[in-house]
């Protein structure tokens, strides 16, 4: 009998586990090999960089330490365009448009044309003064005149010029923004604010911004119309010398310009204005400024108008006069007291008013120059004696302008002695001596 053997094979082994077990080893190790792929790649760009800066940079300084590539670019973008505003900017009529708002807000008019207020794009307040085009070149005169002499000043007592516009339809001229106006509207205006202090500040300021002009300028600069409306005022109320449309430039070695017709506004000329041929100086500037400071002590019009007669040199009333007037009695003080100022400043007052009396002297070397001008105001020095002024009031002859014979010499106003206009009081004093530039 034969015997029947059945085989029962085993069911066969799941190889499921192993084959993920392969895949996630085969991924892991393509991974690995693209990390370390990836960091040969940026060793290698590295080295390639290196190479090249290695091969253009100059050989660097012994004591430099810091290559030139390391240097901030953005620091190196500010440098530049602090540069460039070191020079007015042109700009176009259509970036004009922008700032201006359309020419939205009108902050004032004159013969010259009109003055908006605008904005630079990062937030910088300007004011921009388009001029009226005439057919003859008087505005294109005064345009040259602005960007000629304040576009290549710069001081803390001038007014800024950022830029201009000029093509066939409009001549423009884009200032820094002054937030409180012309001094005029504080000394005349209803609401007289300023103290007496602060206006002293102020009439220093503008004499300073003066002085620049006339003695530290490269080429001396003249304005010809100093006056309260070209005084602005910041939003601190310090003072900025503005409107060089009437000034000229000069060479110091010249001894006086040629000027064809008056320049400037009636009662701040100087009287040599009105002889024909008489030499026109940077003097022409003291006198106005002389004015100028009699306004602000008395805080009336002097000139151009206004009640009382302070518009009319030929009046009783005209205030420069009666100042002589109660300065030869003996009485200044007085006046100063009269003019409604305080017991702590009455001092200053009557040493501003004896000044303005050295600054419109009839003969223009006798006038001070503003450096000393500067000095006297800001005391500390005994002002002299000043000669009687407005002679020209009674005589045009030319002999009247002549400087007197006990007068300074030639070259006094450029030397260290001063003490024709003042004399120093302390021995201290002598060492802030303010320094004249010589011709």
């Amino acid at each position: 009998m034969s015997s029947t053997v059945y085989y029962n094979p085993s069911p066969p082994a799941d190889n499921g586990g192993a084959r993920a077990a392969a895949v996630i080893v085969s991924l892991l190790i393509l991974l690995v090999i693209a990390v370390v792929s990836c960091y040969c790649a940026r060793k290698a760009r590295k080295a390639i960089v290196s190479e090249l800066r290695a091969a253009v940079a100059p050989p660097p300084l012994p004591s430099a330490t810091i290559q030139v590539w390391e240097v901030d670019a953005p620091t190196m973008e500010k440098f530049f365009l602090e540069l460039a505003r070191e020079k007015p900017v042109r700009f176009t009529a259509q970036q004009l448009f922008t700032f201006t708002d359309n020419y939205s807000t009108l902050l004032g008019r004159g013969g010259f044309g009109r003055v908006y207020k605008g904005k630079f794009p990062n937030g910088v307040h300007i004011a921009v003064k388009v001029l009226n085009r005439d057919a003859n070149r008087s505005i294109e005169d005064q345009f040259m005149a602005e960007v000629g002499t304040i576009g290549r000043t710069h001081h803390i007592n001038l007014v800024r010029l950022y830029g201009f516009c000029y093509d066939q339809f409009m001549s423009a001229l884009v200032y820094e923004f002054m937030s409180n106006g012309s001094l005029d509207k504080h000394l005349f205006g209803e609401d007289r604010e300023l103290e007496w202090e602060k206006l002293h500040a102020i009439a220093i300021g503008t004499a300073r911004g003066i002085a620049y002009l006339h003695e530290e300028c490269q080429q001396r600069i003249i304005h010809y119309d100093i006056k309260p409306g070209n005084v602005l005022l910041d939003s601190d109320f310090s003072p900025k010398v503005a409107d060089f449309g009437l000034a000229k430039l000069c060479n110091r070695d010249d001894t006086h310009v040629t000027v064809t017709g008056c320049r400037g506004t009636l009662g701040y000329l100087a009287p040599e204005f009105m002889l024909k041929n008489f030499p026109i100086t940077y003097k022409c500037d003291v006198y106005s400024f002389g004015i100028l400071l009699f306004e602000i002590v008395g805080r009336r019009r002097n000139a151009g108008g206004g009640g009382g007669g302070g518009g009319d040199e030929e009046s009783l009333d005209w205030f420069p006069k009666k100042v002589w007037e109660e300065y030869e009695r003996g009485e200044l003080m007085a006046l100063v007291e009269s003019c409604e100022i305080e017991e702590r400043d009455r001092v200053k007052a009557e040493r501003s008013a004896k000044v303005a009396l050295w600054c419109v002297q009839d003969s223009p070397e006798t006038r001070p120059p503003m450096s000393a001008v500067v000095k006297m105001l800001e005391g500390g020095v005994e002002v002299m004696p000043p000669p009687k002024p407005f002679h020209y009031l009674f005589s045009v002859g030319t002999d009247v302008l002549r400087r007197p014979n006990a007068s300074i010499n030639e070259s006094s106003e450029y030397s260290s002695d001063n003490s024709y206009w003042y004399k120093e009081t302390t021995p201290i004093m002598s060492q802030y001596e303010i320094q004249v530039a010589s011709s």
